[in-house]
């Protein structure tokens, strides 16, 4: 899962970040609503999380931005404005929640796997595919009921495949998903990683769409 986030304060903004990498998820970090509100209109995230009091450009311009070009990925919006219109304005302008400072880490952690979960169609917090099971609220994976000891990055193409099951994932939009933007990615790496997940969850589970990309299915198991 990557996110995106724009937050300008020098000690927060890294806070958050290290918090959320601490959950296995890819985290792009701008200081300016320019230069993210440029990533979130041409990189892939699963959600975004925009302070509002940016220096350059407010997020309410950024996020109408995006809406305005058909983005639709979750975002959180973060401020210090207590005012209801704040956050009126902040809703009309396409925010998906809204969190005012100060705030626990923890309950954005939570907020934001819930945007996520509830931007993929699943309603329930608890999704599964054949003995695999995950728990989208606390990120943990269990196999035949046990808990599955994940790296990051596998977490990520595994979560990102059972968000959408069943739905065939093009490779591009998983190593998307994997990556922070200034990673530097071997060709084969995509590979590497689905094969170490094969060993760990069952080869069957994980399908190779020739020509497209991977699909998690419980089909082949029927």
């Amino acid at each position: 899962m990557r996110i995106l986030l724009i937050e300008d304060d020098p000690d927060l903004g890294p806070e958050i970040a290290r918090a959320l990498r601490a959950e296995q998820c890819a985290v792009d970090l701008f200081t300016n609503g320019i230069d993210g509100g440029h990533a979130g209109a041409t990189e892939a995230y699963a959600a975004a999380v925009i302070d509002l009091g940016l220096p350059d450009r407010d997020g309410v311009s950024v996020l109408r931005e995006w809406r305005a070009a058909g983005r639709d990925l979750p975002v959180l919006i973060l401020t210090a404005r207590e005012a209801w219109s704040d956050k009126v304005a902040g809703f009309k302008a396409g925010a998906d929640d809204y969190l005012v400072k100060p705030f626990r880490i923890e309950e954005l952690v939570m907020r934001l796997r819930a945007l996520v979960r509830r931007a993929a169609g699943h309603a329930a917090a608890r999704i599964a595919c054949g003995p695999l099971a995950f728990e989208a609220q606390t990120g943990q994976f269990e196999l035949h009921g046990m808990p599955l000891k994940l790296t990051a990055l596998e977490w990520r193409i595994l979560s990102a495949l059972m968000l959408r099951k069943e739905a065939v994932i093009d490779r591009l939009d998983l190593l998307e998903q994997v990556y922070e933007g200034d990673a530097d990615v071997e060709s084969n790496s995509l590979e590497v990683i689905v094969g170490r997940l094969r060993k760990k969850v069952g080869a069957p589970l994980i399908e190779t769409v020739r020509g497209r990309g991977y699909r998690l299915t419980a089909s082949a198991l029927a």
